[in-house]
């Protein structure tokens, strides 16, 4: 489920709001620039983030450019402050969107779910010995042969293609993969890595890499 951060201080628009994006996200709500600084730094993998402007104890403006020196996460403007000064603001900030108050609820999610789809992870990736296909969870090599992993190695690949190029720990990925009822043990993240990297051939050397006392990252980089 994609993760939305809603940074919003009116109470009845933000329950409002909460209550029905968490048909389809996974949301969380901060009603002041620290409480959303907060949310973010605890997680820092929100998909998008809905950001007011005028907040108590700051504004939208200013928070979009600090979490922009962390991540390059998605986000868009929803804010009373139509003004064509902010709305570039908003726009030269990187805004995906720079929606005005009054606004109409199906509009947002509409422009919410077109800005998330724009900027979906790629369902097939090419590499340099084979093609990773996560519709139908296969891996071709280039000699035209075809392997089937085990559904959850591939799901914990496409979870390290996706938060590229930040590293995930053991934890993380366990949480995400089994949930937080469930208790593997890292030793099995270790062997998932191991088979990964012999299915993916010189591609698993040199983009699936150990960061020592973390956890494992996707890299797009060439090893030093």
């Amino acid at each position: 489920m994609r993760k939305v951060l809603l940074v919003e201080d009116d109470i009845s628009l933000g329950e409002t709001l909460t209550e029905r994006l968490k048909k389809e996200y996974d949301v969380a709500w901060g009603k002041s620039f620290s409480e959303a600084w907060t949310l973010f730094s605890k997680s820092k993998d929100f998909d998008i983030i809905i950001l007011d402007v005028g907040l108590p104890d700051g504004n939208g403006f200013e928070l979009a450019e600090k979490i922009k020196q962390v991540s390059p996460v998605l986000f868009l403007f929803l804010t009373a402050q139509a003004d064509a000064e902010s709305r570039l603001r908003g726009f030269e900030l990187g805004a995906e969107e720079y929606i005005p108050k009054p606004f109409h609820l199906k509009e947002l999610l509409l422009r919410v779910k077109h800005v998330l789809e724009a900027h979906a992870p790629a369902r097939e990736i090419e590499l340099e010995s084979c093609t990773v296909n996560f519709t139908n969870m296969t891996v071709q090599k280039k000699s035209g042969q075809i392997e089937y992993p085990p559904v959850t190695d591939m799901k914990i690949l496409q979870l390290l293609i996706e938060k590229s190029p930040r590293v995930l720990s053991r934890d993380e990925i366990m949480n995400e993969i089994w949930g937080v009822d469930k208790n593997p043990s890292h030793r099995t993240i270790d062997n998932i890595i191991v088979r990964l990297r012999q299915l993916l051939g010189s591609d698993g050397d040199k983009h699936i890499r150990s960061v020592r006392g973390v956890g494992y990252q996707w890299s797009v980089e060439e090893p030093s």
